[in-house]
Order: C-alpha cells, then sequence, then structure tokens
C-alpha cells in the first residue's frame, strides 16, 4: 500500500485526460469544506444533554473545566473554538507540510488529509458520546485541522502543472469546491440530525459517524484519482510564452521553498491576501446580524428598527438573514472560480488590484445605500465583495506560480495560508469588537458598522499599495539548473515524457476515456448542484 502511494506511482502514462484530475481536487475540496458550515452543529451541541433546553453550568464552570465535565452541556461560544483550531491547524499544517507534500506527491498527501480530517470527526463522535470536549477539539479541531490544511494545498501545484495554459481557471475550479463543502454538508448534517433525533439524542453523534463514512469514500476517490504529469510534459499545440515587457511577471524558473521567506515578492503577496480575507471573512462572521440590525422590520414590511421588533418578528427577519447569508455563499464559490479564470487573461496583478480598488469603492458605499433604506444595493455590494474574498483565495497560487515557479508552488502557498489564520483573527476582531464599541457609545443599532465599512475600506489600501508594489523577482532567488535537477530527483520526477508509460503500465489506457471524464465531474458535480438548490430555497426568502 505505502509503495502504491509513491509519487512514481501517480505519474501519467501516454493518453491521459488532464481534466480527470480537478473533479479529484473537488472531491477533497468538498469534504473538507464542511469546516464552513459547521455552526449548524453548535445549537444542537448545546442541548447535548438537556436535549430539549440547555443544562447551565454553574458559575463555577469555566473554560478549562467545561473541557472535561459531563455534567453541563457546553456553551456555544466554547464549541466556536473548534472552528478557530481549524483555521489555525488549517494555515499551521500547510506551512510545515508543504515541502514534504511536493516530495510525497499529492496522492500520499490526500490520503493522509482523509485519515485526518474523517478520523478527526468520528474522535469527535467519541467525544459527543461521553460528553467531553477536549476529545472533539482534539479530533475535529487538531487532528481534522491537519487534514484541513495537507487537503486544501494537496492539488494546487498538480493542477498548475497540468494546467500551464489555464493556472487560475485549474485552481479556480479546486479552490471553489472549499466554498461549497457547506453548501452540501450544511443541509446535509441538517437532514440527517433530524433524522436521527429522539427523545434520548439531539442526533449530533451519529451524523457525524455518518458524514465521516460518506466523505472518507469522496477523499480516498479523488486521492486515488490524482495523477501528476512527467517532465517535460506540455498541452498539445501550447508553447511557453516568451517573456517580454508586457508579461514578465511570470517566470519559467523556480524558487526553493527554503528561500520564499527571505524573498520581499512573498511578504508583499502575503500581505495583500490578508487584508483581502480580513475585509471578507469579518463580513461573512456578521452577515446575518448585520442585514438584521441596519434593515430591521423593512425585511418583512414592518416600520420598525430592529429593538422594537417582537419575537415572532425577530424570528421572521432571521428567517430572511439566512437567505442573505445562503447568497453570500453562492457569491463566495461563483467568485472563486469567475475571478481567478479571468486572471489567466487580466494577469494575476491586475486581478488583485481590482479586488482593492472595487472593494474600497463598495464598502465606502455601504452606509449610503443602508442610509438609503436600499436592501438591494446593501445586498448586491456584500455579494460583490464575497465574490473577490473567494476570488482572491483562487487566484493566489496562480500568483504565486507565476513569481516563484512550479517546482515549489505548492509549499509556497502553504506557507503563504499563514496570511489566512492572521486574517481569520483580524476580521472578526476588527468588526466585531468596532460594533460593541458603537453600541457601548449609544450609536443606533442600524449606524454601528458605517465606521467598520471605512477602516475595511483603510486595510484594502493598504493592500493596494502592497500589490502595486510587486514585482518579478531578482535572479539571484532563482535556482541554478543543477539545483533544479537535484530537487526534481529529491521529488521523485525521473521519469521522462517518453518513459511514462512504463512506469504507470496501463494507467493511460484506462483513464483516456471521455466517459470516465464525465462519470468524474458527475460525481462531484451532482452533489454540488443539490447543495446550490437547498441554497436557492433559503436565497428566495431573501426577495420572496
Amino acid at each position: 500500500m505505502a509503495a502504491f502511494l509513491d509519487k512514481e506511482r501517480t505519474i501519467a502514462g501516454p493518453g491521459f485526460n488532464r481534466w480527470l484530475v480537478p473533479p479529484a481536487a473537488l472531491a477533497i475540496h468538498l469534504c473538507i469544506g464542511m469546516a464552513y458550515g459547521f455552526s449548524v452543529f453548535w445549537l444542537p451541541l448545546s442541548k447535548a444533554l438537556g436535549i430539549k433546553e440547555s443544562v447551565k453550568c454553574g458559575p463555577d464552570i469555566g473554560f478549562f473545566a467545561e473541557l472535561f465535565t459531563t455534567q453541563c452541556d457546553w456553551r456555544i461560544s466554547t464549541l466556536g473554538w473548534m472552528y478557530t483550531l481549524f483555521f489555525v491547524f488549517l494555515g499551521c499544517s500547510a506551512a510545515l507540510w508543504g515541502g514534504w507534500l511536493e516530495r510525497a506527491g499529492p496522492r500520499k498527501a490526500g490520503v493522509v488529509a482523509a485519515l485526518c480530517w474523517c478520523g478527526g470527526m468520528l474522535l469527535s463522535a467519541l467525544g459527543i458520546y461521553v460528553h467531553q470536549f477536549w476529545i472533539m477539539l482534539l479530533g475535529s479541531g487538531v487532528i481534522g485541522g491537519i487534514g484541513l490544511g495537507l487537503g486544501y494545498i494537496s492539488p494546487v501545484s498538480t493542477l498548475i502543472k497540468w494546467f500551464p495554459d489555464k493556472r487560475g481557471m485549474a485552481t479556480g475550479m479546486a479552490i471553489m469546491g472549499f466554498g461549497g463543502g457547506a453548501m452540501i454538508g450544511s443541509p446535509l448534517a441538517a437532514d440527517l440530525m433530524k433524522q436521527f433525533a429522539d427523545a434520548q439524542s439531539v442526533g449530533v453523534m451519529p451524523t457525524f459517524v455518518v458524514m465521516a463514512l460518506i466523505y472518507f469514500v469522496f477523499m480516498m476517490a479523488g486521492a486515488l484519482g490524482y495523477r501528476v504529469p512527467p517532465i517535460g510534459w506540455k498541452p498539445a499545440g501550447w508553447t511557453p510564452p516568451v517573456i517580454h515587457a508586457s508579461n514578465n511577471m511570470i517566470t519559467q524558473r523556480h524558487v526553493h521553498v527554503k528561500n520564499a521567506f527571505k524573498v520581499p515578492q512573498f511578504w508583499l503577496v502575503w500581505m495583500a491576501l490578508c487584508m483581502n480575507v480580513s475585509a471578507g471573512i469579518g463580513v461573512i462572521g456578521m452577515s446575518s446580524p448585520m442585514l438584521q440590525e441596519v434593515f430591521g422590520g423593512s425585511l418583512i414590511g414592518v416600520a420598525a428598527r430592529y429593538s422594537e421588533l417582537d419575537k415572532t418578528q425577530l424570528a421572521a427577519i432571521a428567517g430572511v438573514a439566512a437567505g442573505f447569508t445562503a447568497l453570500l455563499s453562492l457569491f463566495n464559490i461563483g467568485g472563486r472560480f469567475f475571478w481567478a479564470s479571468l486572471s489567466d487573461r487580466l494577469g494575476r496583478k491586475l486581478t488583485f488590484a481590482v479586488f482593492f480598488v472595487l472593494g474600497a469603492v463598495l464598502y465606502f458605499g455601504v452606509p449610503g445605500s443602508a442610509a438609503a433604506h436600499s436592501v438591494f444595493l446593501f445586498v448586491g455590494a456584500f455579494c460583490i465583495i464575497l465574490s473577490m474574498y473567494g476570488g482572491g483565495f483562487a487566484t493566489v497560487p496562480a500568483y504565486l506560480a507565476d513569481l516563484f515557479g512550479t517546482q515549489f508552488v505548492g509549499a509556497i502557498h502553504g506557507r503563504l495560508l499563514t496570511a489566512w489564520a492572521t486574517a481569520g483573527i483580524l476580521g472578526p476582531v476588527v468588526v466585531n469588537y468596532m460594533r460593541d464599541f458603537q453600541l457601548a457609545q449609544g450609536v443606533p443599532r442600524e449606524q454601528v458598522y458605517n465606521q467598520t465599512m471605512y477602516i475595511l475600506v483603510g486595510m484594502l489600501a493598504v493592500g493596494l499599495l502592497c500589490n502595486l508594489l510587486v514585482r518579478p523577482v531578482a535572479d539571484h532567488w532563482f535556482m541554478s539548473d543543477a539545483e533544479l535537477a537535484e530537487e526534481k530527483r529529491l521529488a521523485h520526477e525521473k521519469v521522462a515524457s517518453a518513459q511514462a508509460g512504463a512506469a504507470t503500465g496501463a494507467a493511460g489506457a484506462e483513464v483516456s476515456s471521455p466517459l470516465l471524464a464525465w462519470l468524474a465531474w458527475a460525481a462531484v458535480g451532482l452533489p454540488l448542484a443539490w447543495g446550490i438548490y437547498r441554497t436557492l430555497l433559503g436565497v428566495v426568502k431573501l426577495f420572496g
């Protein structure tokens, strides 16, 4: 089994259809993308013991005591730490093991990701069963977070090498799946919990088990479907572009991952991604309460502020706000493919400049649309903003490949994801604490986000400046031909194009059929279409 996972065994033979690789990547990303949807479990888990009502912890039970207690239910604020650990360990594991992934290959990394993500969910199910939150943190937070990091970056280098002519589109297709995972997983989890819930259980524990098993099948299929191109491979009829003044941001050489932190361009792109993500992720976390507080009763045709609504009216506008959140998720997903594909034409630097300039204009206009009570303009602005939030994630791997080459792009991308972990703290802190500060100053609820929007404009201005400062990497950072040859040897990239078939046996013949590609795309496309359908049902409430 270990030999089967070796990188040498994944080198594609003649006739391999490169369009089989994106659905393999999607199969993994659609599963680990459920990390975005874990909040669907918080409310049921907060009543794991009481079933109908939470069994409140006493004042003597602090956070650390809550990790081990079996006498009371977990607070939602405590459960949220699992979500925080997801992205902390995603960034850390991607940074730590990105170099190993380049040498071990995407198949081995994908299998490890499946074992960690699904094994973590099973361990969390045990934690729910024995009511020990520390086991849940270890399972999904730590072990699952490591699976997130390895699964997230596993296809990046491979896709960029298979699609040198469409780098942005290829990475956009895969990373789109991470944004779409919650669209499938959240309604699936809700349906399963309803099925398993009874007088003795809220149904979360068996839901974790079933979803872990389903995800394991899909993730293993994706991992085993990975192939890497042999040295010298290129798409039929395509030739690498000649470097000249108009496209000198795209290099044909390679920077070693050990030097990435030393190159100024790495930190400029790091800061650009951090600012783009910080502005978007803060909005994602507060999208539902923001819409409700800004527009209040007007969402349901009632001329009243948020603070003047009764419980029935509050429940009604919460349903409308859920549709807003669902709509944002659709634009987050679509933007990953749209903007990344567009970057193949515009170039990565110009695409990021559009993110910052257009985003700043939209954030600056949000207070005005709120004051004019225009739900359409308010919602439209944030839909475009969230499309660029997702687009930043999908475009940055191609940006790195343009600047640093493809040999270590997966490992360098892993290190860059520490910007995501930083933004995951910075963005929500700015939005949440500014809201609390404004409320404490007596600012009306419908205006508490105005100052925040202007702060986010400033963050995007910083990102724009960093992006404008990006220049081609200096020659002395690139590996020599001898150094590159040695790295290719260590990465087991020693099979030339003419020898690829002998290394993989009949692999090329097995995968050359177009029917197989259609089946692979159907396997990931049908669940994604179902998730979009379920999401659109929620969107109808927003404009219905």
